[in-house]
């Protein structure tokens, strides 16, 4: 069953289309991470399905009621912001309580919904602080009860974790993951951040100028990107793309000007003519260093450039065929500039991508 169903939504400011002919659905209980760079039109759908802004086409049905020209408090949602947005001259206890006597919830009620809410969240000791009081991951995890005391089917995040440095971020990452776990919940999440994508999605919707690229669940989508925009957002640090042709001799090839690397045991989606102009991409975490380079079906040697130590491993930027490269090792190895390594990968992981439209072969 169906939490949110999206039908051929458009929205447009004048002459500027940012969302087109937009369809998608989200299961019920999912955790859905829409995922883009600033302006690709993440935040503006999650508007549109809050009720902040009006369609100029489409429809948004939530649980099988059509919303789409509903106010925001009609449509059993809850919604965090990247902004804390809490009352300053409110304790915990009165922002997470407001809305609720407005919308007159009887007393036991909202007490109940209170007190579970800051036992999940781990906020009981701060119910009576202000939230100058605060610090800014506490802060967050107000405005997130203040949604979860609504006791909605359906939870909309954009960017709650973005204000928070690195830690907290990661904290209030597992956070989410255990609450979305005991609530079950639908919830639909936006970010920049792949990691936050990656590591709290049950699918990934990746956005580009109003479009969603791909729908699918994080391994999907790291192992089998559907284009080169898709493969080279998702990943840390981003795949690698070597520039040249498609070759049909004894069997498919990737050549440029000093490689010839086989695609016998490559899973092609669709083929290529011979001697199309395509990329081949390859993670880092693919390439093997050393004598395990000599096991793999391509492998050559390499001159290190820059090492960029990261503590669980190495990140180590060369060049092959005269184009960039880079690769993790071990972060224990002892590697420096200027040295000669084997290095080798199985194009079984590669991904193929046609030069002209940038979709997977």
């Amino acid at each position: 069953m169906n939490s949110i169903s999206i039908r051929d939504l458009s929205l447009k400011f004048g002459e500027a289309t940012v969302l087109d002919q937009l369809n998608l659905d989200v299961a019920e209980g999912e955790f859905l991470v829409l995922l883009g760079a600033s302006g690709c039109g993440k935040s503006t759908l999650l508007n549109c399905i809050a009720g902040l802004l009006d369609l100029s086409e489409g429809q948004i049905i939530i649980n099988g009621t059509n919303v789409t020209w509903a106010e925001p408090k009609d449509r059993g949602i809850g919604m965090v912001f990247q902004s804390y947005a809490l009352y300053p001259q409110m304790t915990v206890r009165g922002n997470l309580t407001f809305g609720l006597k407005n919308a007159k919830v009887p007393r036991e009620d909202i007490e109940h919904r209170v007190n579970r809410a800051a036992q999940m969240l781990q906020i009981e000791p701060l119910l009576n602080r202000k939230p100058g009081q605060l610090s800014g991951g506490q802060r967050q995890r107000v405005a997130i009860g203040r949604a979860l005391v609504r006791d909605v089917d359906v939870f909309l995040f954009d960017e709650p974790l973005s204000n928070l440095d690195a830690k907290l971020r990661a904290e209030l990452r597992v956070e989410l993951k255990r609450l979305h776990q005991k609530l079950r919940n639908t919830m639909i999440y936006v970010t920049h951040d792949q990691v936050e994508a990656m590591t709290l999605a049950d699918r990934i919707a990746i956005m580009r100028d109003g479009v969603i690229q791909q729908l699918a669940d994080p391994f999907t989508i790291y192992n089998q990107p559907v284009n080169k925009y898709v493969a080279s957002f998702i990943g840390s640090p981003a795949m690698n793309f070597l520039d040249g042709a498609y070759g049909i001799d004894e069997q498919p090839s990737f050549t440029s000007n000093n490689l010839d690397i086989a695609l016998g045991r490559y899973n092609f989606k669709t083929r290529a003519e011979d001697n199309r102009p395509i990329y081949l991409g390859i993670r880092p975490e693919h390439v093997h260093v050393g004598n395990a380079a000599q096991e793999q079906p391509f492998n050559s040697d390499i001159s290190v450039e820059v090492v960029e130590p990261m503590g669980s491993d190495t990140l180590v930027w060369t060049s092959l065929d005269n184009q960039p490269f880079h690769f993790r090792m071990d972060g224990q190895a002892t590697v420096n500039v200027g040295d000669r390594l084997p290095i080798g990968f199985d194009p079984v992981k590669a991904s193929l991508f046609d030069k002209t439209s940038e979709l997977r072969l």
